[in-house]
C-alpha cells in the first residue's frame, strides 16, 4: 500500500483539469455506479449547489449535524493540500489508505467496463472522485452525507442522489463558458438538484436567479424554504467572526461564528435554516457553527501580523474580500498596512478581479502559484497595469519576505487562487 496513494493522486491529476477535461452529463458516472453496487443510494444527503458560500455552508451543515450525534460524510472541492481533504467521514478526512482503496475500486470497476463497451471512456478526475466518496460514505456507514456539487448542478457527477434535503445558496457569474452567460442560465443549471417532492432552502438570491429556482420548485414539486426570512440580531462583526441570534418568527438561536466577513452571516442563516427544517436541536446548532472550520477561506492563520488566506478567484469572491478589507484594515491601528501576495489562474479575469482588491493594498506582491494555468507574475503585472507591484516568481520566497518586512500591526492577504493558499498554507499552518 506504500505507492497505492502516490499512484492513484497521479493517475487522477492525467486524468486532467477537473474543469477543462469535465464531461457534464449523468450517464457515465450513472452507470459506474450501478456496477459498483450503487453506493449513492446506501445514505442520506443533503445536495447543496450555488456559486458562492457553498462550501462554508455544507461545512456548517456537516459540523452541526455531528455536534447533533449524526454521522457525518462531507464531499467537498476543490481541495487545498491533499486529495484526502474532499472525502471526509465524521468531520475526519479519508486516509490514504481508503483513498487508494477506493480509488482502485472505481478504477478497476472503470476499465472493466470500458473493455464491455459499456463505457465510452474513463470516468474524469471528478467523476473518479465522487464515485470514490460514495463508496466510502456506505464503507463507513455514514448517517447522512453533506454533499457539494462540483460546479454546476443539473449535469454535475454529484446530482445522481436523491436527497434528503437541497441548499442552494447565492447564484453569480462563474464558470460562464460551462454553465451559460446570463444570470438565468446559470441558475437553471444550479437548480437541477431540485429532486420531485424533496424540499429545498434558498439563500437571498438576485431577484433574476429567484425566479428560476421558484419555476423549478413548482416543477418539481419541491416545498421551498427561503432563508431571507431569516434575521441576523443583534449582529456584532468584527475582524475575526461574526456573532448574532438566527431568528424566524418566534424561533431564535444565538450564533458564535469563527468563520470572518459579512457574507457568512447569510451562509450560516442559510444553513440554520436548513438544519431548523431537518429537525436538529438549537444547542447543536449553536454548538456546531461555534466550532465549524473552512480552510482557505478568509480564514486568519497568524497574528502579529495578521495573516489571512482566502481564495477569492471570482468577481463576487473578491467583492467579499475587499469589502472585509475596507471595514476593518484600511484604517489599522498604530499606521498598520494592508499587504497583499496574489497570484492567480490564468482563465480568470484579472481586469474585473484587479481594481476590486489591488487599490486596497499598501504592499502589493504578485507571485507563480506552482500550477500549469498559472499567470506568470510578470503577465499580472503586464494585464493589470499594475507598476508598483513586486515580482516574486515563488510564493514560498514571496511569502517569507513579506513576513520579515510586515510589522506587528500590518495585515497580510493572501489570495487570488485557492492553489496559491493551499500552496502557502502549509508553510503557516503547523
Amino acid at each position: 500500500m506504500s505507492n497505492a496513494y502516490p499512484d492513484s493522486v497521479q493517475f487522477l491529476y492525467a486524468l486532467g483539469n477537473e474543469y477543462k477535461t469535465l464531461k457534464l452529463g449523468l450517464d457515465r458516472v450513472q452507470a459506474l455506479l450501478d456496477r459498483l453496487g450503487s453506493p449513492h443510494r446506501d445514505c442520506r444527503f443533503i445536495h447543496v449547489a450555488g456559486t458562492n458560500g457553498k462550501g462554508s455552508t455544507c461545512a456548517m451543515l456537516e459540523s452541526a449535524l455531528r455536534e447533533a450525534g449524526v454521522r457525518t460524510g462531507l464531499f467537498s472541492s476543490p481541495h487545498l493540500v491533499e486529495p484526502t481533504e474532499r472525502i471526509r467521514v465524521a468531520g475526519a478526512q479519508v486516509s490514504r489508505q481508503d483513498f487508494a482503496a477506493a480509488f482502485d475500486e472505481v478504477h478497476r470497476t472503470a476499465l472493466a467496463m470500458i473493455r464491455k463497451g459499456e463505457l465510452d471512456g474513463h470516468p474524469t478526475y471528478f467523476e473518479s472522485i465522487a464515485a470514490m466518496a460514495f463508496l466510502l460514505f456506505r464503507q463507513h456507514a455514514v448517517g447522512i452525507a453533506v454533499l457539494e456539487t462540483g460546479m454546476g448542478g443539473r449535469l454535475d457527477a454529484t446530482n445522481v442522489v436523491d436527497p434528503l434535503l437541497a441548499v442552494l445558496t447565492p447564484v453569480d457569474f462563474d464558470h460562464e463558458k460551462f454553465l451559460g452567460s446570463t444570470i438565468p442560465q446559470i441558475a437553471f443549471e444550479k437548480a437541477g438538484i431540485l429532486k420531485p417532492g424533496r424540499p429545498a432552502v434558498v439563500a437571498i438570491q438576485r431577484p433574476e436567479a429567484l425566479a428560476v429556482i421558484e419555476q423549478r420548485a413548482r416543477e418539481t414539486g419541491s416545498p421551498l424554504t427561503h432563508a431571507s426570512s431569516w434575521r441576523a440580531e443583534d449582529l456584532h462583526q468584527h475582524a475575526y467572526g461574526n456573532s448574532f441570534t438566527a431568528t424566524f418568527r418566534d424561533y431564535a438561536t444565538p450564533v458564535e461564528l469563527p468563520l470572518i466577513g459579512a457574507h457568512q452571516v447569510d451562509n450560516a442563516l442559510t444553513a440554520v435554516a436548513a438544519l431548523v427544517h431537518l429537525g436538529i436541536a438549537p444547542e447543536h446548532i449553536s454548538n456546531g457553527l461555534a466550532r465549524v472550520q473552512w480552510p482557505g477561506r478568509l480564514e486568519c492563520v497568524r497574528r502579529d501580523p495578521d495573516v489571512f488566506l482566502d481564495g477569492a478567484h471570482n468577481p463576487s469572491g473578491a467583492a467579499a474580500l475587499a469589502r472585509y478589507i475596507r471595514e476593518f484594515h484600511t484604517n489599522r491601528a498604530g499606521g498598520g498596512r494592508v499587504w497583499m501576495l496574489f497570484g492567480a489562474m490564468n482563465d480568470k479575469d484579472l481586469k474585473v478581479l484587479a481594481p476590486l482588491l489591488f487599490p486596497l493594498a499598501h504592499e502589493l506582491v504578485f507571485t507563480t502559484p506552482n500550477q500549469t494555468r498559472a499567470y506568470p507574475a510578470e503577465a499580472i503585472r503586464e494585464i493589470t497595469g499594475e507598476t508598483r507591484a513586486r515580482l516574486i516568481a515563488s510564493p514560498s520566497e514571496a511569502l517569507e519576505r513579506i513576513l520579515a518586512e510586515a510589522r506587528p500591526q500590518d495585515a497580510v492577504f493572501i489570495t487570488g487562487s485557492l492553489y496559491l493558499v493551499g500552496e502557502v498554507r502549509p508553510l503557516l499552518v503547523p
